[in-house]
């Protein structure tokens, strides 16, 4: 809607240049934008653009006056036959769809189901989201549930937007933090992580250790990092977080033992972006905007971790990937601008590489911070999170917060069951449209292909009617809004106001009229069309939404 709005305001503006009526030059056109909003009050219709507050200084004119101008082009263009274009001071264009247009568009939700929103991506864009990633020595933590929620829910928002869309989970499984790991199990002096899993697995290497020869670290390390990867992170993400990756990518073994670390050097070498120093490899980095210039290889001969990256980002460009999403722990914000750095350097865009950095979550009770880990190095894990909450209740919950906010995590609230709960109250809302659907075919005999609002012969007129349908008309331009920006935390909120909306609506409107079956089968229609949305907003969320409750 948002496109066709912005479309009908160049075209109006362009007829307005030709005709004489705004005289501006060419060059004072340059860089203008016909931007169109969805307004926060609803009373000021379904979208409201600014634009002639912004061509105000180049043509002379009152903001005002160049609205109302812009208001009669508008209304000669048939395309907008849909809307009714208000003009509100300052110079505000408003547009509304008609309740003409609301009653189509409930009838065309009724028919498409749960494909509304959906789009075909003409470019078919190819797209890697990198996410969780979490180093392979130890159980997922509480931070690596918000990342994993929010990048799956932003996978299922891109595919419906028609993107060809590969899920990843990059595993560490190289480098000192496997040593750190090995001497753990071993609980030498340079032990670093501590917690019941640990104890475990040295338990496990005391009784299986004899396949080994010697006790290297490194070797320790790696075989109890696999242990953990397939035992513990695993499952996890599969049984409790129901979260299925595309592919898993093993640095030791997919980058490193495979050479794309070594073409990935070679190729930047062969740019002429390396050089040597203090016996050292660096990349120069700042040719692509980071702060300084990074090391590849030590003096020593060790490859770096950022290496290891390079090599990776090679693998992803042979993959021809046309972007690459990577959502990252908010600790990791220094290493953007290197990463960056690298990913141009071996040919992405700066527009093709897209970050999102996730803050952590704070548990709290009554006001005070709530410390669940029993032994797991001071900090919550996963499974001790979902074993005490619900899933379906922390994937709402840590969606409903815009990822780069720090947030506290209500587990009063979480395990209320009443419609205190931001849950509990839209899957209530969801259960009680399907009690209308079961009370109608009880008492009217209808099945729901008669729920028409074309055929019953009126069109939306209550307030409360206009209100919910004008909110479901915002679906498909919220899907585009995430799918371009990555503001998955609009799903839950839109989730919410249409709760807000189908419960007052709910209250005000009888749906069953034996009456009136004219507005009962509009109702109708209109409550099928919300479930549908609610429903699969719930979907791209990953909540079910109940029949019953």
């Amino acid at each position: 809607m948002k496109k066709i709005l912005q479309q009908a305001l160049r075209e109006a503006f362009q007829s307005l240049c030709r005709e004489g009526v705004f005289l501006i030059s060419q060059e004072q056109r340059e860089g203008l934008i016909f931007e169109v909003t969805v307004p926060k009050d609803d009373l000021h219709g379904d979208y409201t653009s600014s634009v002639a507050l912004s061509l105000a200084g180049r043509l002379k004119q009152l903001p005002i006056d160049i609205a109302h101008t812009l208001k009669e082009k508008l209304s000669q263009n048939e395309r907008l036959s849909q809307f009714s274009v208000e003009v509100v001071a300052p110079g505000y264009v408003n547009f509304s769809l008609t309740p003409e247009a609301l009653s189509d568009m409930v009838a065309d939700i009724c028919r498409q189901g749960r494909t509304y929103g959906s789009r075909a991506d003409d470019k078919q864009r190819k797209i890697l989201l990198e996410f969780v990633s979490a180093n392979p020595t130890g159980p997922l933590h509480m931070g690596n549930t918000r990342g994993g929620f929010f990048g799956e829910t932003l996978a299922r928002v891109l595919r419906k937007c028609g993107a060809n869309i590969a899920t990843e989970y990059y595993v560490n499984d190289a480098g000192e933090q496997v040593d750190k790991l090995g001497h753990s199990v071993l609980r030498d002096a340079d032990a670093v992580y501590a917690g019941d899993y640990i104890d475990r697995l040295a338990e496990r290497w005391s009784r299986e250790g004899e396949g080994f020869r010697g006790t290297d670290p490194r070797s320790i390390g790696e075989w109890a990092g696999s242990i953990i990867l397939e035992e513990y992170i695993k499952p996890t993400l599969r049984e409790k977080m129901g979260i299925a990756f595309d592919v898993f990518i093993s640095e030791r073994d997919d980058i490193i033992r495979s050479g794309f670390v070594d073409k990935a050097i070679s190729l930047l070498a062969e740019k002429g972006l390396t050089y040597e120093e203090s016996g050292a490899l660096w990349l120069r980095t700042t040719q692509y905007g980071d702060d300084k210039d990074r090391v590849l290889v030590k003096a020593n001969g060790i490859k770096t971790y950022f290496a290891s990256d390079c090599g990776y980002l090679l693998h992803k460009r042979e993959r021809d990937f046309e972007e690459i999403y990577e959502v990252w722990g908010a600790d990791h914000h220094g290493y953007v601008a290197r990463f960056l750095a690298a990913a141009e350097a071996l040919g992405f865009s700066r527009d093709q590489v897209k970050f999102t950095l996730v803050q952590m979550v704070r548990l709290v009770k009554d006001g005070k911070e709530v410390r669940m880990s029993k032994r797991a190095g001071n900090v919550v894990t996963v499974d001790e999170l979902l074993g005490r909450i619900d899933a379906e209740v922390v994937r709402f919950f840590f969606l409903m917060y815009s990822p780069d906010t720090h947030m506290n995590f209500d587990m009063g609230l979480a395990e209320e069951q009443s419609k205190k709960n931001p849950v509990f109250y839209v899957q209530y809302a969801h259960a009680r449209m399907a009690s209308i659907f079961r009370k109608a075919e009880e008492e009217l005999d209808l099945d729901s292909s008669q729920y028409s609002a074309k055929e019953s012969g009126t069109h939306l007129r209550n307030s409360k009617e206009i209100l919910l349908a004008r909110h479901l008309a915002k679906f498909p331009d919220m899907l585009c809004l995430i799918a371009e920006t990555s503001a998955v935390h609009q799903l839950p909120q839109y989730a919410i106001r249409l709760a807000d909306l189908f419960h007052s609506f709910y209250g005000e409107c009888t749906v069953i009229d034996t009456e009136d079956m004219n507005t009962t089968r509009l109702r109708l229609a209109l409550v099928g069309a919300t479930k549908n949305v609610l429903a699969e907003t719930l979907r791209l969320i990953g909540v079910s939404a109940p029949e019953k409750m």
